[in-house]
């Protein structure tokens, strides 16, 4: 299995996801239907910020766990089987948020395939978030391919 990187152009030929809700911005690595490691910037130019929360702007949950979501769709739809379908985010489990993500942070997000059920094309993957070496979050989320 070789150790595959994708800049942002590659990344938007695998994944449906456009800005301003692509939130995945290289694959450092990826090792073909087992795991993937990918990269982040957390733009401080985000409109989000202007209201989560304008006295101390973080990084809202449901971004987060987009962002593991998001990295978990590039390495299953980099699988042959799964090449052109749609992810359908139908899960998340086990998430746990242990530290704030800033405006300027760059993050290091790491997925897994943590479960597959080929006949009804469902995978979980298991993935963590790193900001600057420590973890941010972590979870399960699982994708039905349409």
């Amino acid at each position: 299995m070789n150790d595959i990187k994708m800049n942002l152009d590659q990344i938007k030929a695998v994944i449906p996801h456009r800005e301003p809700m692509l939130l995945v911005d290289e694959v450092v690595n990826m090792v073909s239907e087992r795991s993937i490691t990918a990269g982040f910037y957390v733009d401080p130019g985000r409109d989000i910020f202007r209201g989560h929360f304008p006295d101390e702007p973080v990084l809202p949950g449901v971004y987060t766990v987009e962002i593991m979501a998001q990295t978990s769709d590039i390495l299953i739809l980099s699988c042959e089987r799964y090449a052109g379908k749609k992810p359908l985010f139908i899960g998340i489990d086990k998430v746990k948020f242990r530290a704030k993500i800033k405006p300027g942070d760059t993050l290091e997000i790491r997925a897994k395939i943590s479960y597959e059920n080929l006949e009804k094309s469902i995978v979980t993957c298991s993935a963590e978030i790193y900001d600057g070496g420590v973890l941010a979050c972590e979870g399960d989320v699982t994708l039905a391919m349409r």
